[in-house]
């Protein structure tokens, strides 16, 4: 038995799937906050559009202009918090210590 209390080799696995555990979590924030940002920002271009009676042309365009934006915006977040988590995790996140003059432990 090794330290985990278990069989010689169970802490690696503990290790893989505390890996994809914190990937599937790090997936659903992205989604979920990306998902978000989206429909304010959908509601912030194309609500005036479907709260006020505008022409026809300039709603089509607030609705358009809201939903590009809203699909960009939610692309970018999501490439951008799955890319931070990976430049975390591997260790290449570029962190500096937390005091001047002081060596990050790590490194």
């Amino acid at each position: 038995m090794d330290n985990y209390g278990g069989h010689i080799g169970q802490g690696r696995a503990r290790d893989t799937q505390a890996r994809r555990d914190a990937v599937t979590v790090e997936i659903g924030y992205a989604l979920c906050s990306a998902l978000f940002l989206a429909v304010v920002v959908f509601g912030v271009v194309a609500g005036p559009a479907l709260a006020f009676e505008l022409s026809d042309t300039v709603q089509a365009t607030l609705v358009a202009t809201g939903a590009t934006l809203g699909a960009v915006l939610f692309t970018v977040r999501v490439v951008s918090v799955l890319n931070r988590f990976s430049r975390e995790s591997d260790g290449t996140g570029g962190t500096q210590p937390s005091q001047p003059g002081r060596t990050n432990p790590d490194s």
